[in-house]
Formats: structure tokens, C-alpha cells, sequence
């Protein structure tokens, strides 16, 4: 048997050689050490052998089964080896043509000028934190001073989720703004605070060239000992001159606001028409850019900070608008529209 695995072993190596393609190899390795081939055919005589010639008849014929695999896996790196070349110089493949373009994306100008909005707020010390979009009635208006017998309620019409609602916080609502995160953050961490709230929010409205049933926020308070709107003041004028880079008409009137107390509206010059008048500022020549003013003491109670000890002020604008004002984009629509003719100019 021992001549026969090295004359067998001969043969299949002889014919490995000989073989010029893929499929003949095939042919040669299932012949020779396929299941039903001739190495099988002469291990199958191993049972009938003395006890004394078994081991070495089975080393030996692992040994030579080994020996063939390697063979073949040569032999098949060898002629892939082959076929390809013959393969590029038929083809005459120029490996120095450039491949196709790759078309990368890029930060969407929303979030662009959100990021900018961070950064500049977090270098005044202030912290961004997050919320739940689908928020309670009582985060999104009763923890503000907004009652649901309040005709405050009617500043914003809201999309309320249908089947769910419970005693304490009411049905749940899209959030109509970014203040829910204000009572939040008040619960959670306490006095003193100095945050800013970016975020998607939801209200049911016919959209225009101004308005959208979505859009983006900023929440932004302090609150602190001796806080007064001095303060305020000087936040605002130094975010303003460092977001637009440049020096920007800002008027500050008298404004209702539920949750603040005295109530403070902050306009800018209209950007896009240099204050001309253009259907974005509806041609007054004036932006409205954020509610502001001194965090009502009952929103100061819901978040569990005692009035009497502490003070605070609280700003929110859209974050939406100011992206149109720093692209001079003239329709809310197209930056939530998906049109990457308009997307790509960012």
C-alpha cells in the first residue's frame, strides 16, 4: 500500500503540472483526492492490514493528502495569477484613469449654524441640553404658567397625540417650543443655571414663506442671584455681534410672554432687504428675533426653585429664521424641502 499512496502521489503531481486551466485542475483534484477518488479507493484497504502497518500506512497517507491540497492551492494561485493578466493586457485596463467622482455630503445649514450658536453661547459659560420631542401638556404649558383655561394656549396650536394622557401631565403633545427643557433642567439639577436648549418643534399652522409645521428652536436662561435684565442685555449684544460679524440694528420693546415677567421682544434689522421691507419681514424693515424677559416665579415654583431666593431671565428664538437671515434665504420651505439643487450651495 505504501508503494501505491507514492506512486499515486507521483502521478497527481505529473498531472497538476500539465493542467493550463481552472477547470481541468477541478477535474485532476477530484480524480486523485475527491471523495470518491483514488486516494479514497486505496484508504479504504487500511482496515484490512496488520495492526503493526496501520499507523504507519496512515501517517503516511495524511502526509500525502497534505502534500496534493498544497499542490493544488498553488497550482489554482497560479493559474488566477495567469488568467488575470492575460485577462488586463486583452483589456488593455489603464490602471492611471481616475475612478468615478465620490459624491460626499455635508452639514446641513441648519445644523451649521446651530453648532455656531453652541459654540458661541458655550464660551459665555453656558450648557446645551436636550428634551423629548413628544412632550406632556404639562412641561410644554402648565409648568410654564400656560393653564389650559389660559388664552395663551391659543398662541400656538399644537398636535396632540392621540390615546395618550394621564392625570398628572395631561394628553402629549409635539412640542410647540423649546421651554418644556427649562422646567426639566430646573428639577433635575437645580440653581444656579446657565443653559441653552437647540431643538426640532412642531405647531399646526399654514406654512408660508415664514411659517412651517416644523421647525427649529433655541431655549436659553440663567438663572442666578442678583440676575437682572442688564444681564440679558449683554449676552444678547455679544451673541448677536459675533453670530453675524458684524454690527446689526437691534431694537428691544415690551412683549407678552406667559412664562416671563416683565416681557421683553428683540428685533433685528431685516437682513436680506437692509431693512427696505421684503415679504420676510412682512416690509416693516424688522425681524422679530426672540421673546425674552425674568422667568415668571410660577415657572421658577414648577422647576422648584424658591422665587424669593433666586432670579432669572429667559430668551428663545428660531433658530430656523436666523438661518435665513445669515443666507439671506427668502422661503422657509426649501430648507426642509430635500431639494439638493438648494442644499448644495452650503
Amino acid at each position: 500500500m505504501k508503494v501505491q499512496l507514492l506512486s499515486l502521489k507521483k502521478a497527481c503531481l505529473n498531472a497538476i503540472k500539465e493542467v493550463e486551466t481552472l477547470r481541468s485542475l477541478q477535474e485532476v483534484e477530484v480524480k486523485y483526492i475527491g471523495r470518491k477518488g483514488e486516494l479514497t479507493s486505496i484508504l479504504r484497504g487500511v482496515k484490512d492490514l496488520p495492526d503493526k502497518q496501520k499507523p504507519i500506512i496512515g501517517k503516511l497517507s495524511n502526509k500525502v493528502k497534505n502534500e496534493l491540497e498544497t499542490a493544488f492551492k498553488v497550482k489554482i494561485v497560479e493559474l488566477e495569477t495567469a488568467e488575470l493578466n492575460k485577462k488586463l493586457k486583452d483589456d488593455n485596463f489603464d490602471i492611471t484613469v481616475p475612478g468615478p467622482d465620490n459624491n460626499l455630503g455635508h452639514i446641513h445649514p441648519l445644523s451649521q449654524v446651530q453648532r455656531k450658536v453652541e459654540n458661541i453661547f458655550g464660551s459665555m459659560g453656558f450648557t446645551v441640553m436636550d428634551g423629548p420631542e413628544v412632550e406632556s401638556e404639562y412641561y410644554n404649558f402648565e409648568g410654564l404658567n400656560i393653564p389650559s383655561w389660559h388664552p395663551a394656549r391659543d398662541m400656538q396650536d399644537t398636535f396632540f397625540i392621540k390615546g395618550k394622557k394621564d392625570k398628572k401631565h395631561g394628553r402629549m403633545v409635539l412640542r410647540t417650543h423649546t421651554s418644556p427643557v427649562q422646567v426639566r433642567t430646573m428639577e433635575k439639577f437645580g440653581p444656579p443655571l446657565r443653559v441653552i436648549v437647540p431643538g426640532r418643534t412642531f405647531r399646526y399652522e399654514a406654512t408660508d414663506a415664514s411659517h412651517d409645521t416644523t421647525f427649529y428652536q433655541v431655549e436659553g436662561f440663567m438663572i442666578d442671584k442678583d440676575i437682572s435684565i442688564a444681564h440679558l442685555k449683554g449676552v444678547l449684544a455679544q451673541f448677536l455681534s459675533r453670530l453675524f460679524e458684524k454690527d446689526v440694528k437691534v431694537r428691544i420693546r415690551p412683549g407678552y410672554f406667559p412664562f416671563v415677567e416683565p416681557g421683553l421682544e428683540v428685533d433685528f434689522s431685516c437682513l436680506i432687504c437692509g431693512g427696505k421691507g421684503c415679504r420676510v419681514c412682512k416690509h416693516t424693515g424688522w425681524v422679530e428675533f426672540m421673546g425674552a424677559g425674568m422667568i415668571h416665579e410660577n415657572v421658577l415654583k414648577a422647576g422648584g426653585i424658591d422665587p424669593k431666593k433666586w432670579q432669572g431671565w429667559a430668551f428663545g428664538f428660531g433658530l430656523t429664521r436666523l438661518v435665513m437671515m445669515r443666507h439671506a434665504i427668502d422661503d422657509i420651505r426649501l430648507l426642509l424641502g430635500g431639494d439638493l439643487r438648494f442644499i448644495n450651495q452650503f
